[in-house]
């Protein structure tokens, strides 16, 4: 293994005190004086024998690591994915780099993700939380880092987050199918836990077929295991065989959209000819599928940004403010479903 370049080796090619190499390498010529010539010599001299500052040092000077650290829920989901890059090239653009790890919804994951990138001492979060996280948020909260949620938040935690109105998205979708025909069947394929931004569009779900004078909502909706195809496939097959002349499937999630879509095709149910179907959130996956998908839009660049502005605010200014913002996600009617018209 070929040896860490120093100060040191610097300063002897260059022929000058390490001093002087610290102060030019630290960006600080100016302030002490050292004469151009000088210092553009001392930094092609750095460039040339490929010399890596410590950073672990510099953090402990500067007390900044200039990296945050992203906790998404499932990196494979192309929902996190695309956020992660919408986060990723916003904090790069000031400055900042972004260390992003996936807690998998599990609960010890996101625990050890939080104290490994606190021993790494990031300046801030950005955090998709897993169910029953609160208790490590507030620990977080306790340590003076400041961080902000996305996707998901909890109603008794008084934090930063940004997110999107998930029960009014829902609510849009199911009411407008059953506004076209009130007598609809439709399946909503859910997974089955207590995080906020589930249980949002699954009372999205309901309330529509209750204003609509349906009371038969329980009978459609079918809840899942997180990372279960197996029981996933039996409980979907179920829900198609128990509902003969179901009409629509409402995916919650792009990942059960897609497994779901796996099944329909193995069942040879034809799209939207037999079956209506529409789902939240986008994936390029959609667009190798013969029939392109309807679809729940959500911001994404526009959550990237909200969330990386408000961490930066309350890292650079210390803000105790709470701010939670609440974006609207827009409904994209393609070919999987049957309906001419979308009422906005």
């Amino acid at each position: 293994m070929a040896r860490k370049i120093s100060l040191k080796d610097i300063a002897e090619a260059a022929g000058v005190s390490v001093a002087l190499v610290s102060y030019v390498l630290n960006d600080k010529e100016k302030e002490a004086r050292i004469n151009a010539d000088t210092a553009k010599k001392i930094k092609e001299i750095a460039k040339k024998m490929n010399y890596q500052p410590n950073q672990v040092a510099k953090s402990l000077k500067s007390g900044k690591s200039l990296a945050i650290g992203l906790i998404v829920a499932d990196i494979s989901n192309p929902f996190f994915g695309q956020l992660a890059k919408t986060i990723e090239e916003e904090s790069n653009r000031r400055g900042y780099t972004v260390i992003v790890g996936s807690s998998d919804e599990d609960l010890e994951k996101f625990k050890r993700l939080i104290d490994t990138l606190i021993n790494r001492q990031i300046d801030g979060f950005i955090i998709a939380p897993v169910e029953g996280a609160e208790q490590q948020l507030k620990y977080l909260e306790n340590t003076g880092i400041p961080f902000v949620l996305i996707d998901r938040f909890f109603k008794d935690l008084e934090t930063c987050y940004v997110v999107i109105d998930n029960f009014d998205a829902m609510y849009r979708v199911t009411e407008n199918i059953l506004q076209q025909k009130k007598e609809a069947k439709i399946g909503y394929v859910c997974y089955e836990n207590s995080l906020q931004h589930t249980e949002d569009r699954l009372r999205g779900f309901i309330q529509a077929f209750k204003d609509q004078g349906r009371e038969d909502y329980q009978e459609f909706i079918c809840k899942v295991e997180y990372n279960n195809p197996v029981k996933f496939n039996d409980s979907f097959t179920e829900l198609i065989n128990r509902l003969p002349g179901i009409d629509t499937v409402l995916f919650s999630t792009n990942t059960l959209s897609i497994m779901g879509l796996k099944v329909l095709s193995r069942l040879n149910i034809k799209i939207p000819e037999e079956l209506s179907v529409f789902c939240f959130d986008q994936s390029d996956s959609y667009d190798l599928f013969y029939c392109p998908i309807s679809y729940v839009h959500q911001p994404l660049d526009q959550i990237g940004y909200e969330a990386v502005e408000i961490l930066f605010n309350k890292m650079f200014h210390n803000t105790n403010t709470i701010q939670q913002v609440v974006l609207e996600a827009d409904i994209i009617i393609k070919k999987s479903s049957s309906f001419k018209e979308f009422k906005k």
